[in-house]
């Protein structure tokens, strides 16, 4: 294998694959990223068994063939090669990969393309259908932040997608929650995905395509299987396999006779709740939220740091009532709203919190309150 390539145009692909490289692997193989010279071109594969990602890029090829590399070693070189260099990699045979830039010459050891192990090539994905790059953007954006992180519940480990009803309108919706806090948004059901069955993308995944889109085209086109989900675009497509698991029934947990409504301007309220809470305590992050007819005061005690307060205006359509939050998912939610307004529906100090942008229903968070 014999190819020449511009260090600029290397550089970007590797930075889309090598991400899903863990830097520590029990299995060597998995620590490489496999190069497959042909043509004009070259694909970058990495993988980590669960998410696999492919990557082409143009490359004067003299001499097509293909290797593995560890994945962070290549990106760690080429990363630090000058801007503007012309890169030659050559593999005289399996065992070794020499990287030749200007005056540098770095050797790689491989390891045996057979030994890869392929991940999506042969899967049929039953569902297709596309969706544009920043709807795609905004509806990881406005539900991963609400991902739980605790692994013994897997099953909330990502967002769960699906087709749904809203008011009658068919809608592609995505959904994830904690416990503590319940993210949803919903879009215009895409041509294709009318009967495709509710699956959990994990976090991962997730992260790793939010990354991607940035540079995205148009569209993306997803593929959907039994076990598997597809994300293609440019020449660029991540594999990744679904969370085997059971999303609970969210709509139970979101609330439907919550009459007390307060509106608030969502930056006055994110700034306010971020400096207030500078004096909670790091265990709870609590601020109480200190209802009247036209102001609430957002309060905040810490036996080590002493007591904070701050008024601010608001509408609100019931009597006085206190109610306390994590400081820390209150901004989560807030920052998410882009309109100025904030609709948020209170039933008691004890029960689940809706919260909205005035402006936009495609997007609503619930939240529990605290004890404060």
């Amino acid at each position: 294998m014999k190819f020449t390539i511009d260090r600029a145009d290397l550089l970007r692909s590797l930075n889309h694959v090598h991400s899903v490289v863990e830097r520590r692997n029990t299995i060597p193989i998995l620590a490489n990223v496999l190069l497959r010279a042909e043509k004009d071109s070259l694909s970058l594969t990495t993988t980590d068994m669960d998410l696999e990602i492919i990557d082409s890029v143009a490359a004067k090829t003299s001499a097509p063939g293909a290797t593995t590399v560890p994945a962070h070693t290549l990106y760690d070189i080429v990363r630090k090669l000058p801007d503007a260099s012309s890169i030659e990699i050559a593999g005289a045979n399996d065992t070794t990969l020499t990287v030749r830039a200007g005056k540098s010459t770095f050797r790689l050891g491989c390891l045996p393309t057979e030994d890869f192990p392929k991940m999506g090539s042969s899967d049929k994905f039953a569902y297709t259908f596309s969706i544009p790059a920043a709807d795609l953007r905004t509806l990881i954006d406005r539900t991963r932040f609400a991902i739980s992180s605790e692994e013994t519940r897997y099953y909330l480990n990502g967002i769960y997608l699906h087709a749904a009803d809203s008011d009658g309108v068919p809608v592609l919706r995505a959904v994830a929650t904690d416990g503590h806090r319940l993210a949803r948004f919903e879009m215009p059901l895409p041509d294709g995905a009318k009967d495709i069955p509710g699956v959990i993308i994990p976090r991962k995944a997730i992260n790793e395509i939010r990354k991607l889109i940035d540079e995205a085209g148009d569209s993306i086109e997803i593929g959907l299987s039994d076990n598997k989900l597809r994300f293609a675009f440019d020449h660029v497509t991540l594999t990744t396999k679904l969370i085997d698991g059971t999303f609970p029934d969210y709509e139970r947990v979101i609330p439907k006779n919550n009459d007390k409504v307060l509106q608030v301007n969502p930056l006055m309220f994110a700034s306010a709740v971020d400096r207030v809470s500078t004096i909670s305590s790091e265990k709870s992050r609590a601020v109480k939220l200190t209802l009247g007819g036209k102001t609430m005061t957002l309060s905040a005690n810490s036996p080590d740091s002493g007591s904070a307060s701050e008024e601010i205006e608001i509408s609100f359509n019931s009597g006085p009532m206190e109610i306390g939050f994590n400081s820390a998912y209150l901004m989560d939610v807030t920052r998410q709203i882009e309109g100025e307004g904030c609709r948020i529906s209170l039933s008691d100090p004890a029960s689940p919190t809706i919260i909205q942008d005035t402006s936009d229903n495609s997007s609503l968070y619930v939240l529990m309150p605290m004890r404060v």
